[in-house]
């Protein structure tokens, strides 16, 4: 770029392109593009030019002047300008050149589609200057391209006028192929608006743009040519249509409600009042935007994904349909660092442990994931909830030793794992289970830290959803009566519960198998690093885990169990007696209760009341502080008990509410039984009575003595005996009992002597 008033050279001012630099020449070839001086215009004459604003429209804009011509430049001139920071090296931007990979893009597809026939018919009869070698020949040969053009003009079949034309967009634009393509997109000014606004300053009236109506062109075919009814679209509609569109909220209704909508808030014309209610009208045809214009309108003025926002709500959206923005495990060190637990409702109906006749309904099920190994610790399924009470369950049992998971098996996935994890460094969690007072006192308990989602952005913790979606959609082809709530066909939305036939301790172990298959069978490959590759890490959960941990790039800690069953199982209160420790209606014993002599101290001075942590999930251990040094210890249940070890706390507590709605039904059964008892007893006696009555009335004779009578009665019952099983004791007289008994005294006497 040269600028004339601060040179004394004969170079135009302006932006050049070079097209041939021969240094051993001392020669550089370039064309003007740009050109910074300015010619005087001669004027030639005649009336004046008409201004634009009595203009019926617009002058259209002249083409781009043809550029082309070759310059040849003294080298050594070019350098003292440089020197002289007067000649700088710029760079023109190539055209813009669609290629249809936006979705967004307005452009028609029979445009782009004749643009790209059209490009490759423009490259094939432009090969000879789109050959460098070639053109730059021909330049230092001939120093011009007329033969190039000549030779064109013979091959191709083209004109003169045709390949200077392109000759000047490769020297505009640079010397490539996509300088060659046609500007299709850009005909007719897309995006452009045309107003048909009413005229000002006396200048005539723009008509509607676009394709004619059919009534107008079959009238024009006719030869009696019609106006257009509908009017075109002028600013003020425009603007009236949006400011209404505004005042509908979110999400959108479909768009002819839409449009009705728009033309019942902004389009009335005349309001009638028909017994005492206001009726608004529309005006008459003409006098408001039809249909298609309203559409367009809409459509136009915003863009795919405004138009994708405007049919649901700002949340959803949000959640379900923006963009990824990053990973879950990103800013995750290592396993077991940061853990994500969330709940949600099976879809499965249950029976109960108990009686399988029963239905208990649909389970509330928890899961802990972690995040960096996408690996699953733990899970609960419990009845009641959801609440912190029972999720910290969940962490217990993603927790738990290998001593005690062997009492309750169906809950211990983790001991699965190598190694065993431990508690967690974060927990993510929702924000209802963040604001408890429960969370909050555990949180300080245990010391670990603690983060959360909004509500309801379950998109946040993605790690723990999808493995609710898979357990969901294995288990609807699996189980018996398993339902699957997403499901398009509504047939297949609902379930009959009498189809269910798994229990809670079914379903939980049915969970920990396929957990433990996911764990060991996922598919990580995508997480792979190169130095897993070159360990043999097996491309699972589990194979990340054990990796992360073998590194030291995992989180481990020691918590006491009795640390985990304080702060994380739930508390109650149970009752030492005489026999054991009674919980829940059930008895429990340990060695350590015998070696604190509870029960001796209870039978003698009265029970007492004690602390107790038990597990929701099954009935067979609860802990209690022990009075020496306060560590928890374990009681078990007894073989006596009313309660299954197996049976879960929920389950028991059925059978205990059962009891207590059957207990007026048995208290009426057991007092008429009762009282029909005593009746018949009391017919018993009245009827003996009447007889002894008669018998002492109708006898008369000497009454025989007590053992006269004892000694009658045992003769007639050996003469008829009642049973032939049951025979009677011979009687004995009381000299024989009495040798009986002063030999046995003998007997023993002589023991004791010796």
């Amino acid at each position: 770029m040269v600028n004339r008033s601060r040179s004394r050279s004969n170079i135009l001012p302006g932006i050049y392109r070079v097209i041939l630099d021969a240094p051993e020449l001392d020669v550089t070839c370039a064309v003007l593009l740009y050109s910074e001086a300015s010619s005087p215009t001669k004027s030639k004459g005649g009336r004046a030019r008409v201004t634009i604003e009595r203009l019926r429209r617009p002058r259209k804009k002249p083409p781009a002047r043809l550029v082309g011509n070759l310059l040849w430049l003294d080298r050594t001139q070019l350098q003292e300008l440089h020197s002289a920071k007067l000649l700088l090296p710029v760079s023109v931007e190539r055209r813009f050149v669609p290629n249809g990979s936006d979705p967004s893009s307005k452009g028609r597809g029979g445009n782009r589609e004749l643009a790209r026939i059209d490009h490759e018919d423009r490259i094939a009869k432009m090969a000879l200057f789109l050959d460098l070698v070639k053109l730059q020949e021909c330049i230092i040969v001939h120093k011009s391209i007329a033969p190039l053009v000549s030779e064109t003009m013979q091959t191709k079949r083209v004109s003169r006028a045709y390949i200077y034309k392109h000759w000047s967009s490769l020297c505009r634009w640079g010397m490539h192929e996509s300088s060659l393509y046609p500007l299709r997109h850009r005909c007719g000014a897309p995006g452009e608006a045309r107003p048909c606004d009413p005229p000002k300053n006396e200048a005539p009236t723009r008509g509607k743009a676009g394709r004619k109506s059919t009534a107008q062109r079959i009238a024009r075919a006719t030869g009696v040519p019609i106006a257009s009814i509908q009017p075109g679209m002028s600013t003020d509609w425009r603007l009236r249509i949006l400011a209404a569109d505004k005042q509908i909220p979110r999400p959108k209704p479909p768009m002819p409600a839409r449009i009705k909508l728009i033309l019942g808030s902004s389009f009335v014309a005349t309001a009638k009042d028909v017994d005492g209610e206001v009726k608004y009208e529309l005006g008459p045809q003409g006098s408001y935007p039809n249909a298609q214009q309203i559409r367009r309108v809409l459509m136009w003025d915003s863009s795919q994904l405004e138009r994708l926002a405007e049919q649901t709500t700002k949340h959803h959206f949000n959640s379900q349909l923006r963009g990824l923005t990053a990973r879950s495990w990103k800013g995750v060190p290592g396993p077991a660092h940061t853990w994500a637990i969330d709940s949600t409702i099976g879809d499965i109906y249950l029976r109960s442990s108990v009686k399988r006749a029963w239905i208990i309904g649909r389970p509330i099920v928890y899961i802990i994931v972690d995040i960096w190994s996408t690996a699953i610790m733990g899970f609960y399924i419990c009845l009641t909830g959801p609440s912190w009470s029972t999720a910290k369950v969940a962490i217990f049992n993603a927790c738990m030793s290998h001593s005690l998971s062997t009492r309750i098996p169906q809950f211990a996935l983790a001991t699965q794992l190598v190694p065993a994890p431990t508690l967690c460094y974060r927990l993510l969690c929702d924000r209802g289970e963040y604001l408890s007072a429960g969370h909050k006192h555990t949180a300080l308990k245990l010391d670990y830290d603690v983060a959360y989602t909004p509500p309801y952005r379950g998109d946040l913790k993605g790690t723990v959803e999808v493995q609710f979606r898979i357990i969901k959609d294995e288990q609807f082809w699996f189980i018996p009566g398993a339902m699957d709530a997403r499901r398009h066909e509504l047939e297949l939305r609902k379930v009959d519960p009498r189809k269910c036939t798994f229990t809670l301790k079914d379903y939980a172990d049915y969970l920990s198998i396929a957990f433990a298959d996911y764990n060991f069978t996922a598919n990580r490959s995508d997480r792979m690093t190169g130095e897993m590759r070159a360990a043999g890490v097996f491309p699972s959960p589990a194979g990340l885990w054990r990796w992360g941990h073998s590194v030291g790039a995992a989180y481990q800690r020691q918590v006491f169990e009795h640390d985990l069953v304080a702060e994380l199982l739930p508390a109650a209160t149970a009752r030492v007696k005489s026999d054991g420790v009674w919980h829940a209606g059930c008895m429990y014993t340990s060695n350590h209760i015998h070696e604190l002599e509870w029960t001796t101290r209870a039978r003698n001075f009265g029970g007492w009341n004690v602390p107790v942590h038990h597990h929701p999930g099954g009935m067979e251990t609860i802990w209690t502080p022990s009075p020496k040094d306060h560590q928890m210890f374990e009681m078990t249940l007894t073989g006596e008990s009313r309660a299954s070890p197996h049976y879960s706390m929920d389950e028991w507590a059925d059978v205990l509410a059962k009891e207590v709605m059957d207990r007026p039904a048995e208290e009426h059964a057991r007092l008429a039984a009762s009282i029909q008892s005593r009746r018949r007893l009391q017919e018993i006696r009245d009827n003996a009575n009447r007889l002894t009555q008669e018998a002492i009335d109708k006898f008369d004779g000497p009454m025989p003595t007590m053992t006269e009578a004892r000694h009658l009665e045992e003769a007639a019952s050996l003469a008829h005996p009642m049973a032939e099983s049951c025979p009677l004791e011979v009687p004995r007289y009381e000299a024989e009992i009495a040798h009986d008994a002063m030999m046995s005294t003998l007997l023993e006497r002589a023991n004791r002597d010796r």
